[in-house]
């Protein structure tokens, strides 16, 4: 990213298509079947490299150790205060190296150094450009709130040193895109972590974004748009938005990381276990590829060689990006099992260097604008044991015809993946019989409570569904709902059925109007957008009857290729990159 990910002024103007090269050279053509000499390799979608590397120290004690404690040895107080100091400092370096671990969920420590100059070194952003407001999380009964943050790795070319590991030269000065994906959901109660990818090819319908730097409005979108794109829609902001509008998952953080940042934080972190069941090269006689050569077995990878690794689609599988999500999760798994071990960050002028790498390498939303608060929340992901943490991808499809190669989410599997994360469900099937906390405010009587309902029906395909706000209305009114109307204004289209209220002392009443239709109080949100309680009858509910709520459906989709975070596995190679 340089100094930033985004284009500014003096940026040229052109424009890459998401289709052109992205996180891996020439990951993008289509050329016939698979080989070493004319492959295609099914899918060319993406979610290229770099998105979590970070690093850890062991845990260490807290307080100002550097201030001289009352009486002394021998040696006197000068001595026993350097000796505190040092201790100090090696305390603050733990500290600092569990600061950068939050991208790679380590552990912690205490203390700080060079904080003004670190605080300086971060860069920030807002955190949705979007005009949607996202909608307030749901407290537990213990008045705990998940946490969600999501990593973007940009593809930008805008530096010397992300120009030259990111190569592709017809790229350089054009739009960065979003080739990584992945939003960390951290449970309520801080027991689990659930991990979501979405492969960088996925169509869907941009939101409407504002550019802050520059005012640039990008319009939302008509027609279904790559989701890589939306880095360059004014930023990282954007592609939040992106996310909110698909899933419905509240957002709180995101950090961005470039090539650059990739490798000097591998390197800084010292190697990283990754397993292969073949020799591989990642390279063809066309150039294709990442350039990542392995044996056969487990080797420690760092610096440029973790960027190929994680960027490597030839070679994986059956190339294409699933295998890619793969390797990813399995780098992120391993790197979360070396840096508990405590044995990899203890010299001093390497956890500087990490320090100073990883602050310079992010872009962060500005609720995150600080060292503190980075350490703050890899204190909050470090109470996850690693058992508890779950690896997914997005269920997807493919397109047809001039779609092929480009990915679409599954029906049914994607929207059940989107809902566990939204209820907070774990998606490794510990726990998950858990209920939605209903809040302590009792309602107003019904006949007092105004409703409005709307008909949201409609979606990309289908035109809204005749006379379900009114049909919904009369359910209402039959429940005592008397001052229920109907809202003909607003059409827009939404996937679930939904109910919003503006205020805390609202959140009783519109509670009231789910128990009374059998919609789940988890689709009760707290939202600024409405004046009064707004019920959309969404997509979900086309036709009539009772509120079709979930059935127990608490399993993680196969489709979702869940990946536990102890599970040690070794990436298939693709037969035609093997070498002897």
């Amino acid at each position: 990213m340089g100094r930033s990910s985004t284009p500014g002024e003096g940026t040229r103007p052109r424009v890459r298509h998401a289709d052109q090269l992205g996180w891996d050279e020439s990951l993008y053509e289509e050329d016939g079947e698979n080989g070493r000499g004319n492959r295609s390799g099914g899918r060319s979608r993406g979610t290229g490299g770099g998105e979590r590397p970070g690093g850890s120290g062991d845990s260490g004690g807290g307080g100002d150790s550097g201030t001289p404690e009352s009486g002394h040895r021998h040696g006197g107080p000068n001595r026993r205060s350097r000796r505190a100091a040092k201790g100090g400092k090696r305390r603050i370096m733990r500290w600092v190296a569990s600061v950068l671990a939050l991208l790679i969920l380590g552990t912690g420590g205490a203390g700080y150094l060079y904080y003004e100059h670190l605080n300086s070194n971060i860069k920030k952003e807002d955190l949705t450009l979007g005009d949607k407001k996202m909608a307030d999380h749901k407290a537990n009964a213990a008045g705990q709130t998940p946490l969600n943050v999501l990593l973007i790795g940009s593809d930008a070319r805008d530096s010397k040193e992300n120009q030259k590991l990111g190569g592709a030269k017809e790229t350089f000065g054009g739009r960065p895109l979003a080739d990584v994906q992945m939003l960390l959901h951290l449970s309520a109660d801080r027991s689990n972590l659930s991990v979501v990818s979405m492969p960088r090819d996925t169509m869907l319908k941009m939101p409407k974004c504002t550019d802050p730097k520059t005012d640039k409005v990008y319009p939302a979108s008509t027609g279904n748009v790559q989701t890589n794109e939306s880095l360059g829609r004014g930023g990282p902001g954007c592609t939040v938005a992106t996310w909110y509008e698909l899933t419905g998952i509240t957002i709180d953080h995101f950090m961005m990381i470039d090539f650059a940042g990739v490798v000097s934080m591998a390197d800084a972190i010292g190697g990283v276990p990754v397993c292969v069941d073949a020799n591989i090269e990642s390279r063809s006689r066309d150039g294709k590829g990442s350039g990542l050569k392995l044996e056969k077995g487990t080797t420690p990878i760092k610096g440029e060689q973790a960027l190929q690794w994680l960027r490597t689609r030839y070679g994986f599988e059956d190339n294409t990006d699933l295998g890619r999500a793969k390797a990813q999760h399995q780098y992120m798994n391993s790197m979360v099992r070396q840096l508990r071990k405590g044995t990899k960050l203890t010299d001093p002028a390497k956890l500087m260097n990490l320090a100073e790498a990883a602050t310079d390498a992010l872009t962060v939303d500005k609720g995150l604008d600080t060292v503190k608060k980075l350490y703050d929340l890899a204190e909050e992901l470090k109470k996850v044991p690693t058992k508890r943490i779950t690896m997914s991808t997005m269920p997807n499809v493919y397109g047809t015809g001039t779609l092929k190669g480009r990915v679409f989410p599954k029906a049914g599997d994607a929207e059940q993946l989107f809902r566990m994360v939204r209820e907070d469900i774990p998606l490794d099937g510990k726990a998950s019989k858990r209920k939605a906390t209903v809040t302590k405010d009792p309602s107003a009587p019904v006949g007092e409570i105004a409703v409005s309902v709307r008909n949201a029906t409609r979606t990309d395909t289908l035109g809204p569904a005749g006379g379900r706000a009114g049909a919904v209305q009369k359910q209402l009114k039959d429940a005592g709902f008397a001052k229920t109307t109907v809202d003909t204004q607003n059409v827009t289209g939404a996937a679930r059925t939904g109910i919003l209220y503006p205020s805390a002392d609202m959140e009783g009443d519109a509670q009231a109007v789910a128990k009374a239709l059998g919609i789940p109080v988890s689709l009760v949100k707290k939202s600024t957008d409405v004046s009064g309680i707004s019920l959309a009858v969404g997509a979900d509910w086309r036709e009539g009857g009772a509120y079709p709520a979930p059935k127990g459906q608490e399993k993680t989709p196969d489709s979702a290729e869940a990946l536990n975070g102890e599970e040690e596995a070794c990436m298939k190679v693709n037969p035609n990159y093997t070498w002897s």
